[in-house]
């Protein structure tokens, strides 16, 4: 199949969280986004030979994966999937957090109160998604006209499917004029239980997994429309209003954007 029916038609995937179809999400111009034509997920590493068949039938022209060299050594590259162009484009730095994410997989309570209590960890995220806007351009620049131009069916990922993909299918939304409160609405499924992150931490004994880690931990592996709402804030803040980040920002013509409604919306 090359098309979904139905948001109802999502698979029950063994070995890859977060996917879904970014699809039937209103534009401000009545239209719809449409099924089959835009996908996000976690990382394709771990995908078993029965969710490989499940990704052979979307009929994908290209995989976006925004890991850096640094997620790739850790989890893996891909499963290699038929006819499918893969499109390697960090979105963060590999050396950038290193010995933050470090101390978030290994280290003691005390060390992780430290990094992460009194807002902490929710300041570090909305930091991180308003330099992804700032410091991207020319990535979120480079998708963006990949997707005009012939690269749909696409998926995009990350690791978790959640912040870097999760911005740069926002973008992608704003670009075709996708209403506001539907971009934050898509973005927020992520923190569904079956689409969540698996935290996994240097040791699974009880006190490395008690309820105050996992307190701590959670502003990072949440989806919280406040991070996105940072995003938003940043657009406004840099270039004044969406269409002047869309053109100025991101170097999308107004044709380019008129091919990408014709290729995402209905």
């Amino acid at each position: 199949m090359t098309q979904q029916a139905s948001p109802s038609a999502e698979p029950d995937l063994a070995g890859v969280r977060n996917f879904r179809d970014v699809g039937g999400l209103p534009t401000v111009d009545g239209r719809s986004t449409r099924y089959g034509r835009l996908f996000r997920s976690g990382h394709l590493a771990h995908a078993t030979e029965a969710d490989t068949v499940f990704f052979d039938s979307l009929a994908l022209h290209t995989i976006f994966d925004f890991r850096n060299a640094a997620d790739q050594k850790l989890e893996g590259p891909d499963v290699a999937l038929t006819g499918v162009r893969n499109v390697n484009i960090p979105l963060s730095d590999p050396a950038d957090g290193t010995e933050f994410w470090r101390m978030v997989r290994d280290g003691n309570i005390d060390q992780l109160r430290e990094i992460l209590d009194d807002g902490k960890a929710a300041a570090r995220m909305t930091g991180s998604y308003r330099r992804m806007i700032v410091e991207r351009t020319a990535e979120h620049s480079r998708v963006l006209h990949a997707l005009a131009e012939d690269s749909v069916p696409a998926l995009m990922h990350c690791a978790a499917g959640k912040d870097r993909a999760g911005l740069a299918i926002a973008v992608t939304l704003l670009a075709v004029g996708v209403e506001r409160e539907a971009i934050v609405a898509d973005y927020v499924k992520s923190n569904d239980p079956h689409r969540r992150y698996k935290v996994r931490r240097g040791s699974d004994s009880p006190e490395a997994m008690n309820a105050e880690v996992m307190g701590l931990l959670a502003p990072l592996f949440d989806a919280r429309a406040s991070y996105l709402e940072a995003a938003f804030t940043v657009i406004a803040d840099t270039w004044g209003d969406t269409d002047t980040y869309l053109t100025q920002g991101l170097k999308l013509t107004q044709g380019t954007r008129e091919a990408l409604r014709e290729r995402l919306t209905e």
